[in-house]
């Protein structure tokens, strides 16, 4: 192994992902994950793009003009949203601030990172969701003929029909899935490691069935193996985020080319906004779509409401009737020789 250029930064990257978040903040495994995965990728960009292998990464290097390249490849290479950038650049700073005062002589570096502004990010009350021809586009189009085929179908409609989250999904285990009961339904452990159940279709259990001869045939039900499992040198591991979405990728796009509505990028999050969408259009209460969505706070399911314009339509649509002058062939002056409404409308009265 070649020698550690700068030994402090890999000692205290150690020390902040095993002893500081886990141990003293008491971050959630989830948590942590996502602060270990930013961290290896600031190191894959250096590594690939600047040619400097990993030994050779120091503080001097991870300065101010380093991230700010990182967060930029972020948002033009890898298709990440302001708030994705935001969320990596807040991981580092959490890093740096950590080793500053594990370290007097890092707080120089931190000093210097803080230089990289966070990006302004407009909050938009536009859900970007599949509509149900969309989602039936995307749906045609693993070839069913191949094992990797019946796991992706049955990974995109369990998705869906849960409402669950990408890692939610991919956290779940074989015991997470209960088929036998009478009201099928699924285990999830969402953020702040809260458990919530959530029923299954019929459909997503034959579907279910159909991937488990596949994948899982000869293991218990009850069994601590990954639900979705891709096999490396032999060895089963957790599918990953990246897995997910190379093949979301390739369906998207070849279902764009038959349905328009298909947007231009596809991803996870889209199937959990679709299905609270259809649900809410169904006619489920928000309180109660928001527990089934894992929700902390129900101003967050709120969104659903604000963005369904087809209900919107069609409820001002209801409401307006025939006599109204937006469904009449011309405008009715509906206003005329009434005194007393013409001086509530002014102020008059």
């Amino acid at each position: 192994m070649k020698k550690i250029k700068d030994e402090n930064l890999f000692r205290l990257v150690r020390n902040y992902l095993t002893v500081y978040l886990t141990d003293q903040k008491c971050c959630s495994p989830n948590t942590v994950k996502a602060y270990r995965e930013v961290l290896n990728l600031l190191f894959d960009f250096i590594k690939c793009h600047k040619q400097i292998p990993l030994s050779g990464i120091t503080f001097e290097i991870l300065d101010s003009q380093m991230v700010s390249e990182f967060l930029e490849w972020l948002e033009k290479e890898r298709d990440c949203c302001v708030v994705t950038r935001n969320h990596r650049l807040a991981c580092i700073r959490s890093f740096f601030s950590y080793a500053g005062k594990m370290d007097s002589s890092v707080m120089a570096f931190h000093n210097e990172l803080m230089k990289v502004p966070f990006k302004k990010h407009i909050e938009s009350k536009i859900v970007d969701f599949l509509t149900e021809n969309a989602l039936k586009a995307i749906l045609q189009q693993p070839d069913t003929s191949t094992n990797a085929g019946i796991r992706n179908l049955f990974f995109m409609i369990l998705l869906y029909d849960t409402g669950a989250r990408d890692r939610e999904i991919l956290d779940m285990k074989l015991k997470d899935i209960r088929t036998t009961s009478q009201t099928p339904s699924v285990y999830l452990t969402g953020k702040g490691r809260k458990i919530r159940i959530v029923p299954i279709m019929q459909k997503t259990v034959s579907h279910y069935q159909n991937y488990r001869n596949i994948f899982h045939e000869s293991t218990p039900s009850i069994d601590d193996q990954y639900l979705f499992y891709t096999v490396r040198h032999g060895d089963k591991q957790q599918m990953s985020d990246d897995n997910v979405s190379r093949f979301l990728k390739i369906y998207g796009k070849r279902a764009k080319e038959q349905c328009s509505e298909v947007p231009e990028h596809v991803h996870p999050h889209q199937f959990r906004h679709a299905r609270a969408i259809h649900l809410y259009r169904s006619g489920m209460p928000l309180v109660l779509l928001s527990e089934w969505l894992g929700h902390a706070n129900l101003e967050t399911t709120m969104i659903y409401a604000y963005a369904d314009m087809e209900m919107k339509r069609k409820a001002i649509q209801k409401a307006t009737g025939q006599s109204n002058p937006l469904n009449a062939g011309k405008e009715l002056p509906f206003w005329r020789n009434d005194d007393d409404l013409i001086r509530k409308l002014y102020g008059l009265k």
